[in-house]
């Protein structure tokens, strides 16, 4: 089997991974509080990533050509993006947290992967262009969710899909953070930074406006274990290797599966329903998820350019 074909079945299991993770988030809610649960998974995440780190140093030591001061400042940098990026991460992950209890977890799937359609947009506002095309697939995503979430055929969402849309514009947030700070610091690391804040600001949550219990968070393990450890941990480390191999779009289009994936979950293990509707709407924002990550005219004609070089 070829590496890239490796990569995208590793990409494929990120995805399910990240998509029935929603039937964990929503099966926690069943024993626990959002802060308590987003808390604790995301400080599993970090602890998980610790040893992944440790295996990864191996060897760089002998070749490291930093000098102290410039590895204080680059220690600083890494500590300055993990917080950013981990208080980004806190503000949508709890507003997904606190929207799963009051909707499905497959809409609340496909819902939060609208964000693949907001970052461009939002692009627009600090100054950068974007292709004509998204502003079809923007379109394409209210209509999408319009369709899954206006089941009365009002413009009024409910709270629950109201709590998730805003969640979806808050992963776009963390995303262009990501994005600025992952270039210029290891990103496995700036990630195990980013869990360990977001987790701590979950606690500082849990212990401020929840009422914690430690038999109910021990009756909740397997949730827990499963959207921290799985989720959080495994999954982003599977993306990160497998993306060595893939190419960017392939691997963005796998990776989008988490919101199939996320219905399909809820349906088997959560016994949830949706009409035709619903799937309908599921089905134009999936296309529209798909559209946006689609190289442009350029970046294929670039494509072609460096396999004529090889």
């Amino acid at each position: 089997m070829s590496k890239k074909m490796q990569s995208n079945i590793l990409l494929l299991i990120t995805a399910f991974i990240w998509g029935s993770a929603f039937v964990a988030q929503k099966s926690g809610m069943d024993y626990i509080e959002p802060f308590t649960f987003n808390g604790i998974r995301t400080i599993i995440g970090a602890l998980v990533l610790v040893p992944v780190i440790i295996i990864m140093n191996r060897g760089k030591a002998a070749e490291e050509t930093l000098s102290p001061g410039e590895k204080k400042a680059e220690n600083k940098q890494l500590l300055i993006g993990g917080v950013c990026c981990g208080t980004a991460l806190f503000v949508a992950s709890s507003l997904q947290q606190f929207g799963v209890m009051y909707t499905t977890a497959g809409k609340a799937g496909f819902i939060t992967t609208l964000y693949v359609v907001i970052v461009p947009i939002i692009s627009i506002v600090i100054g950068k262009k974007i292709r004509g095309l998204m502003w079809i697939c923007a379109g394409m995503g209210v209509v999408g969710l319009y369709l899954l979430c206006m089941t009365d055929a009002t413009f009024k969402l409910t709270f629950g899909d109201t709590l998730v849309l805003l969640c979806a514009f808050g992963f776009s947030v963390h995303i262009m953070v990501v994005d600025h700070f992952s270039p210029k610091m290891d990103g496995v690391k700036l990630s195990c930074i980013q869990f360990f804040t977001s987790g701590t600001l979950g606690i500082i949550g849990m212990l401020l406006f929840e009422d914690p219990d430690i038999n109910a968070i021990l009756d909740c393990w397997m949730p827990i274990l499963y959207a921290g450890a799985l989720s959080s941990g495994v999954g982003y480390t599977l993306q990160v290797v497998a993306q060595k191999h893939a190419e960017p779009t392939v691997a963005s289009l796998l990776m989008s599966l988490e919101s199939v994936f996320a219905v399909i979950a809820g349906a088997f293990l959560l016994n949830e329903v949706m009409s035709g509707r619903e799937l309908l709407g599921c089905a134009v924002i999936f296309a529209a998820v798909i559209l946006a990550q689609l190289p442009s005219k350029e970046e294929r004609m670039e494509k072609r350019l460096k396999a004529n070089d090889k």
